[in-house]
């Protein structure tokens, strides 16, 4: 019997997609081996890597301004590739500081050059409880870029109308929240995501990035970090996670089979409204701390009326198969991160496993 999947990364995958790889693990395409074993440079990978490439393309249509990169390192490598390619000598950078992640960019920024903060909502507790509205985020109208964070996996807060960065280049971290819905890509100049989210195992990050930006970067760093190397090369200038690759087309076919971007849309507002519904509903046992118009879809975060029945929540949950749900250690309380591959189901069974908590411990 499969968990109950709740993790915030890497997180659950869809089973047709396992399967898939199940089927495929041994002898990939009939080529007596399994795609780990194929040559990067050879028919039977490429045409894996060319039909991932294509299938992002048309899910998010993709406009021809734009190119995809698959990259190694994780979001945390790209807080410090960013302004190694797109933070020229002389010039600063904003950032919107929404949580524990941008912090991390932010810090990186600063080892590289001039970044400023255009905007926070970090309380004095340190923690975060929503997200700016666009009055709030004070722009330096030449900055070299404008960096953002879409979703906060620690505290649980989303944009839900993404920043409007006029002129300036908008660069945005999509981790943890990627194609959870339909996207303009071509009010950004710069997107990354780490795939273990929504979109595939650990081990490959998804960039999207407009080509006039690319070719704007500085040439003046080594040629491996450099994204301009990367989109001339199709992503192949040096081996790619070949696996992580394929198990992301396999994902992304998944999707399309749910009914593209809007079918995931509307999937996951059906989760978010059974679980943030319950929480309402119970909220003399149940505190929701963050603000209701910062609400994120992909990650719910609360708490019991105190930290031993927090605990024994978590435990007695991963009795009943529910794994996943512990919070970020900086955070504490209870989370469920509810990605793609989570199905309505498992939120129905989860809202009947609190309403049961919070009647018997109430």
């Amino acid at each position: 019997m499969r968990a109950i999947n709740f993790s915030a990364g890497p997180a659950g995958l869809p089973l047709p997609a396992l399967e898939k790889a199940r089927d495929e693990l041994l002898d990939f395409a009939g080529t007596g081996m399994s795609i780990m074993e194929q040559s990067h440079r050879d028919k039977p990978y490429e045409s894996v890597h060319r039909d991932a490439t294509e299938r992002l393309h048309k899910l998010l249509g993709i406009p021809d301004t734009h190119t995809v990169l698959w990259l190694t390192g994780g979001a945390s490598t790209q807080f410090a590739l960013v302004p190694m390619n797109f933070l020229p000598a002389g010039k600063s950078a904003d950032y919107v500081m929404t949580g524990v992640w941008s912090e991390k960019a932010l810090d990186e920024a600063k080892l590289l050059g001039t970044p400023r903060i255009a905007a926070t909502t970090r309380g004095p507790d340190g923690k975060y409880v929503r997200v700016p509205t666009q009055a709030e985020v004070q722009l330096d109208p030449n900055a070299a870029y404008v960096h953002s964070t879409s979703n906060n996996t620690i505290y649980g807060t989303q944009f839900h109308t993404m920043l409007d960065t006029g002129k300036v280049p908008h660069v945005c971290d999509m981790s943890s929240d990627f194609m959870w819905r339909p996207l303009d890509v071509g009010k950004f100049d710069f997107i990354y995501a780490g795939a273990q989210k929504n979109l595939g195992p650990s081990g490959v990050l998804v960039a999207i990035a407009r080509k006039e930006f690319l070719q704007s970067a500085r040439k003046d760093i080594p040629k491996i970090f450099r994204y301009q190397t990367h989109a001339e090369a199709d992503s192949l200038y040096n081996t790619p996670p070949t696996l992580a690759i394929y198990l992301v087309r396999n994902v992304l076919e998944w999707m399309e089979g749910q009914g593209g971007l809007p079918g995931m849309e509307k999937r996951n507002r059906t989760k978010a409204e059974l679980l943030y519904g319950t929480l309402d509903r119970l909220s003399g046992f149940y505190v929701a701390p963050v603000e209701k118009a910062s609400r994120s879809v992909m990650n719910i975060v609360f708490r019991t009326p105190s930290e031993a029945l927090d605990a024994e929540f978590v435990t007695s949950a991963r009795k009943e198969n529910m794994i996943g749900l512990k919070g970020h250690r900086t955070a504490g309380g209870i989370r469920v991160s509810a990605y793609n591959a989570v199905s309505v189901q498992d939120i129905e069974v989860l809202v009947s496993f609190m309403e049961q908590f919070a009647k018997s411990h109430g």
